[in-house]
């Protein structure tokens, strides 16, 4: 007898996590989807083995249309499809909105709706970011009044969180070690059983608290460390050094096994024109959530904030950049075209959360431009953007290169520079070399690359 799991949200996590479980033999996999304007479509996609996720992602396109000649993974719009499942993933949107503060509703609704056809002895696990302290306090209390059932008794409950990136959606799932919390002994144990079937690497039993606090430190750790590295950035801008030369000097100290408690091992992160993605602009504020919500006592992250809120000045430090080169071209920034290249927040990608390409497009218009965004990856985007990347440039007094798409790094500079009204390019992602871009006749421009 095949065991059935849901896996309910198709999208950067739920899409591979499904198919992973439908690829072992003996499971059955169903994935739920709302037929939604914005995401629908993905439902007649994927039924025809099609994958929705665009950009490079090795393997999942032949993943998904193996699993589904194998008839042991489809694609339901009805949720109804849990009542018959041994495990049920949660992998919905959990976002964070202007105040800061987790938006609940799509894994309320689902947990509502779960737990009106859930049956006993099933398995729940929230694998989408939260809050500390949600697992607990918010979807096991909604699950148990629309079950009329115990949670760790007559259905079991966990959280285990992905650590999926885009681009090695399939490897990090499988190769990189699991944190696995349950509500109590026997969850916990329930849900490493289950995971053990496609995860490769080590599997770390604990409570779904924990976890829950793991995940948002783990991002929250490479935020703050990305915010080091573009706060060094404006100091090397302002003294007129090259940040990347100081990265590197910097991580020359080698790795010391044989002392690991002073080992003298730097890893300094690069800069860039904004950090964007699903969880690193939102992670610390579910920390700062939880511990403000569910804390015993008062415990202001002053060093996390300020790291985030940093990172997120970014995009406006690059407007910075672009108006000062504007003005030594005697040009003002006020009706000026700015061709920004990249909507995606990560290069070779088709995933636009949190793009810190919106906040510079923002920026710029509010401050008198008409930026122009494209991305040749990218199928749609709330604001608008252009696939024409030659129109993009014509005429163009500036270019901001704000995504490290492949395509991009084929420009030819010196063609770049007689496209432009004004030969300027901001580079956001040390794309380009400052020496080839002024040979080229261009004005050039980097994030932490200071001039004497």
């Amino acid at each position: 007898m095949k065991r059935k799991i849901v896996v309910v949200g198709m999208g950067y996590v739920g899409i591979p996590a499904a198919a992973l479980f439908a690829d072992v033999p003996g499971f059955d996999v169903t994935g739920v989807q709302r037929r939604s304007k914005r995401s629908g479509w993905k439902i007649d996609w994927l039924n025809k083995g099609k994958n929705p996720i665009g950009g490079d992602e090795p393997g999942l396109s032949e993943l998904i249309a193996r699993v589904v000649r194998k008839k042991s993974f489809r694609v339901s719009e009805k949720i109804s499809v849990v009542k018959d499942a041994e495990a049920i993933l949660i992998d919905v949107q959990t976002p964070t909105e202007a105040d800061r503060k987790p938006r609940y509703e799509s894994l309320k609704e689902v947990s509502a709706e779960i737990g009106r056809h859930l049956r006993k002895g099933t398995l729940v696990v929230i694998e989408s970011t939260v809050a500390p302290g949600t697992t607990e306090y918010i979807v096991r209390p909604i699950l148990e009044r629309a079950s009329k059932m115990k949670a760790g008794r007559d259905f079991f409950l966990a959280f285990s969180y992905e650590r999926v990136m885009v681009g090695r959606l399939i490897n990090n799932i499988v190769n990189l070690p699991r944190i696995v919390g349950g509500i109590n002994a026997e969850s916990t144990r329930r849900a490493v059983e289950l995971y053990r079937h496609v995860v490769k690497s080590s599997l770390h039993p604990t409570d779904a608290l924990t976890a829950e606090v793991a995940k948002v430190v783990e991002n929250t750790y490479r935020d703050v460390n990305i915010a080091f590295a573009n706060e060094v950035a404006l100091i090397c801008e302002s003294l007129g050094v090259n940040v990347y030369d100081v990265r590197e000097f910097v991580n020359t100290l080698p790795n010391d096994p044989r002392n690991p408690v002073s080992n003298p091992v730097r890893n300094m992160h690069f800069p860039g024109a904004g950090v964007g993605g699903h969880c690193l602009p939102k992670d610390p504020w579910l920390l700062k959530y939880g511990v403000d919500t569910y804390g015993k006592f008062k415990v202001e992250p002053e060093i996390i904030i300020g790291s985030r809120l940093l990172n997120d000045m970014m995009p406006s430090h690059v407007a910075d950049l672009l108006e000062a080169a504007l003005k030594e071209h005697g040009r003002e920034l006020i009706s000026a075209k700015i061709a920004i290249l990249g909507v995606a927040f990560l290069e070779n990608s088709d995933d636009t959360r949190n793009t810190p390409s919106a906040t510079l497009y923002e920026e710029l218009k509010r401050r008198g431009a008409k930026p122009v965004m494209h991305d040749p990856i990218v199928r749609e985007y709330e604001l608008p953007f252009t696939k024409d990347l030659e129109g993009t440039l014509r005429g163009a007094d500036a270019v901001i290169l704000s995504t490290k798409h492949k395509e991009y790094l084929k420009l030819d500079l010196r063609k770049l520079a007689k496209k432009l009204r004004t030969p300027i390019l901001i580079d956001g992602r040390n794309a380009f070399s400052a020496e080839k871009a002024k040979k080229a006749g261009l004005t050039y421009r980097g994030i932490g690359k200071g001039r004497r």
